[in-house]
């Protein structure tokens, strides 16, 4: 049997070779900036659980802003024609002994509460961050005598502290306050903050900024910084917590003078009376349930910050959502299997 071959060739040039690539040029990576960092950085508070704290501290923190507009009376005024009335039309929440309006002294107490809270928590923060990250990326005698300092202010009992600065004012103000538990509140972040940085300086970023001649400010600032914040979030959060929790439960045992307006005060006030035994609910209930509310908000964003710093709470999160998506009850520990009919096929 004969071969047909087709000897065919196509026409080419001399110098071009039988395969050839072509590639386009293409534009290099862009490098990322401190604020393309940050913004990265903050994606902890993008979550569902995160945005409904944020919302209800929100609404905390608008009702401390317009107190003043909001109050309908002032939280002074005394009604001698309504004492120990319960909510009405004319007083929403009730009025006290002397009949001045609770909801006013509890919108007027969010303030207090509010501004001792952030207050401590910015300063705790900021000592926290100083500390825990300048311990974590400095090596020898200087690490680890910020660190025996960090210790040691771990140890130091804070409600004791608190009494015996409260009791050299006569009417101590809110920033003396939120000062003394603002220091008594940064140790544990700084612990935290310090073990992380001492993972970080070794990364192979930190190393090649370092072999740049990047001072040690940039270092911090640009290089570590961003990839913290999500640690810092977190001890932000938590010395709110502690800080609101610790200003109520003073000022409820009267350690901080009653003329100091917030929720802790107004429960004081309520137990001084009797409210508790007599049953007036509408007067101790309002700030009861305040406290517990700002404690729900700051524990859902604390809870999206763990689901975004830890990969199995966020990928757990994720699946969780995906399946929702779809139409799946997330609880359901039974494979849906989809079937194919007859005429399917």
């Amino acid at each position: 049997m004969d071969t047909i071959t087709d000897t065919s060739v196509t026409k080419r040039s001399a110098n071009t070779p039988a395969t050839a690539t072509v590639r386009t040029p293409s534009a290099p990576p862009k490098k990322p900036t401190f604020w393309s960092k940050l913004s990265s950085s903050f994606a902890m508070f993008k979550n569902g659980k995160s945005i409904a704290g944020l919302s209800i501290l929100g609404f905390f923190v608008l009702v401390a802003i317009f107190a003043d507009v909001l109050a309908p009376y002032s939280p002074t005024k005394v009604d001698n024609t309504a004492r120990f009335q319960p909510p009405s039309a004319e007083h929403w929440l009730g009025t006290t002994h002397i009949g001045e309006d609770v909801l006013s002294q509890v919108i007027h107490g969010t303030r207090g509460v509010i501004v001792v809270g952030f207050l401590a928590a910015i300063i705790a923060t900021l000592i926290a961050i100083v500390i825990g990250v300048m311990s974590g990326y400095l090596r020898g005698w200087r690490s680890e005598g910020l660190s025996a300092l960090t210790n040691v202010f771990l140890v130091i009992p804070g409600i004791p502290l608190i009494i015996i600065v409260a009791t050299m004012f006569e009417d101590p103000p809110l920033w003396v306050i939120a000062l003394v538990l603002g220091l008594i509140g940064w140790a544990w972040g700084a612990r935290v903050l310090r073990a992380q940085t001492m993972s970080l300086r070794s990364r192979d970023f930190v190393q090649a900024a370092k072999a740049n001649g990047e001072p040690l400010r940039r270092i911090i600032t640009v290089e570590m910084l961003p990839n913290l914040m999500a640690l810092i979030a977190a001890s932000f959060v938590g010395t709110v917590t502690a800080a609101i929790i610790g200003l109520t439960t003073l000022s409820y045992i009267g350690v901080i003078p009653v003329t100091t307006y917030n929720w802790g005060t107004i429960l004081n006030w309520a137990s001084a009376q009797g409210a508790f035994r007599l049953g007036q609910w509408w007067w101790f209930l309002p700030p009861g349930l305040c406290i517990a509310a700002i404690g729900v908000a700051l524990s859902l964003i604390n809870f999206g910050i763990d689901e975004y710093v830890n990969p199995r709470l966020r990928s757990a999160g994720e699946r969780a959502r995906a399946m929702k998506k779809k139409g799946l009850n997330v609880n359901d520990t039974v494979t849906v299997v989809r079937t194919t009919t007859q005429n399917e096929k």
